[in-house]
This record gives structure tokens, C-alpha cells and sequence, in this order.
């Protein structure tokens, strides 16, 4: 897991799931203390100018969530890294392991802020840094923000959050970058499971935003401060348009395995230059362990 990175769309609190029926007489698996899944983020981003140029980004994120209580209104759960993360890997992130509570309803609740808060300032003192640097943007091989707040966590594990609260045929569905709501449509069902699908257009005031965002922090990195008010006039002049597809995949009890959102922009200057833009993301949840 790394810090945010340029153009990371706040990708949504835990990730426990709700009773999502794929096909008669299916019963989603009821959480067990002890229970363990890999959870997956893949993002994957292409670039066309009308000038020739191109560009292409690849990552690719994973946590370990683990049922650790079951209470009357809610369940406790972990989230760490992999076992297979380095000891480098784990220096750099003291935002896990976190032990967060997902009630069934209301938002999720950090469990472990003293602890979380305790490993920031190691970490800060390991770096160097003071805590003037917390909520800047800084470059090394890639371009980071330095997050400090231990509630900051919940947000990091809404990003691999695959609940979904009306999952059916006909059902609205909405993305915070879409223009409006679109209606899930069941495009297959069998023994393995069903698939669900929906496209709505973009809202091109979310994108001019986002990208207006984006050069703030370009304008931090590389010293050349803009504000967002500036950066947000400049991207009034670009003409946005294009379409968010999603794709859910459950598994035969009904739980959500694998969401696909692929997001298409077509985006004309006012210089008569023009960029197509791919964003395919990826997000697979798996069991990996289950006390019998």
C-alpha cells in the first residue's frame, strides 16, 4: 500500500458485505471471527493525445482484512498488509495494521487511533520530517502526499470497499464522478454466480475538478504554487465528455467477488488539442481463510 498518488480518484465504510441474493435459495456467508480475505485494487491508466503523445501508468494495491469480533450492532475487523510485504514496506505505512468497527448501520469507527497515532510520529522522527510537512505533497520516484491523521485510515479502507446496497435488476446506481444515476441491469446468472452491469455519462464539472486538483499539487511539487480557484477557470475552458461502465461479479451465495469500473474521457482544449483518457480499475475481494 502507498500514499495517495496524482490522479487517484478517491476510489468508497469497511468491507463487510451485505446479504446480496445472486439466485434462489443462495444464503451469503455469515462473517466468523477468524475469517480472513485478500482484498485487490488494480488500477490501470492509458493516454492519447491529438499530438501523438501517450502515456500509460500500472498499480496495483492489496490488504489483508480479518473478522476479529462480532458484536449485537456490528462487526470489529483488522486490515494489514500481506504477509509478504517487507520490512521497508511496513516502515513506510504506519497506518497498518488498523483495527476498525463497521456497525451495520452509521459510519465505520477507528478502534486503535493511539496506537496509529504513536506510529506516525515514529515515522515522522525516522524521516526526518517535522509536522509541518503533514498534508503537503512531496516527489521522490513518484509524487506522494504525506498523510499524518490516524482517522485517515477509514478512508484508505473505504477505497476497497465492494458493498453493495441494492444489487438487482432495475436498481439505481450511482458514481460521485457520474452525471446523475443509472440502473443496474443482471447480464448473466448460473450456478457460479450473476453479473451486473450499468453505464451513465461523466459529469464533466467532477472531472474539470479533479484535474484542476491535480495541478495544485503539480504546482506544490515543482514550486510553482496555483490556486484553485486559478486552476479551476483554466479547466472551464476544456469540453469533457464521456462514460463510466461498472460490472459486478458475485459468487454463487450473492457476495461480491469483483467490481470493474472503466472510465472513458474524451477532452478537447481550448486550443483545439484534444486527449482520449482510459481508467480501468479493478477491485477483487477473496477468502483466504475460514475457521470450520
Amino acid at each position: 500500500m502507498r500514499m495517495k498518488l496524482i490522479g487517484f480518484m478517491g476510489i468508497a465504510a469497511a468491507l463487510l458485505l451485505p446479504a446480496i441474493v445472486a439466485r434462489a435459495g443462495a444464503l451469503p456467508l455469515a462473517p466468523q471471527v477468524g475469517d480472513t480475505y485478500e482484498i485487490t485494487l488494480t488500477r490501470n491508466s492509458a493516454q492519447l493525445g491529438s499530438d501523438r503523445s501517450s502515456g500509460s501508468s500500472h498499480d496495483k494495491d492489496t490488504i489483508i482484512e480479518r473478522v476479529i469480533g462480532l458484536r449485537a450492532d456490528g462487526v470489529e475487523l483488522e486490515y494489514d498488509l500481506p504477509k509478504a510485504a517487507t520490512t521497508e514496506e511496513r516502515a513506510g505505512n504506519w497506518q497498518f495494521p488498523a483495527q476498525v468497527f463497521k456497525p451495520f448501520d452509521g459510519p465505520a469507527q477507528l478502534l486503535n487511533a493511539p496506537e496509529l497515532e504513536a506510529r506516525v510520529d515514529g515515522w515522522l522522527k525516522a524521516a526526518g520530517w517535522p509536522r509541518t510537512v503533514c498534508e503537503h505533497w512531496i516527489f521522490t520516484w513518484n509524487a506522494f502526499h504525506i498523510e499524518c491523521d490516524p482517522q485517515s485510515v477509514i478512508k484508505t479502507v473505504e477505497s476497497f470497499d465492494l458493498r453493495s446496497a441494492d444489487l438487482r435488476e432495475g436498481a439505481p446506481y450511482q458514481e460521485t464522478e457520474a452525471l446523475g444515476s443509472g440502473k443496474l441491469a443482471r447480464k448473466a446468472a448460473g450456478p457460479n454466480g450473476a453479473i451486473f452491469s450499468v453505464e451513465m455519462p461523466v459529469d464533466p464539472d467532477a472531472v474539470r475538478r479533479a484535474r484542476a486538483e491535480s495541478d495544485v499539487v503539480v504546482g506544490e511539487i515543482t514550486k510553482k504554487p496555483v490556486s484553485l480557484d486559478a486552476a479551476l477557470l483554466e479547466r472551464a475552458r476544456e469540453i469533457v465528455s464521456g462514460t463510466i461502465s461498472v460490472t459486478f461479479e458475485t459468487d454463487p451465495a450473492g457476495n461480491v467477488r469483483r467490481r470493474t469500473k472503466v472510465t472513458k474521457l474524451d477532452i478537447k482544449g481550448p486550443d483545439g488539442r484534444s486527449e482520449t483518457r482510459t481508467v480501468t480499475e479493478t477491485l477483487e475481494r477473496r477468502l483466504i481463510s475460514r475457521r470450520d
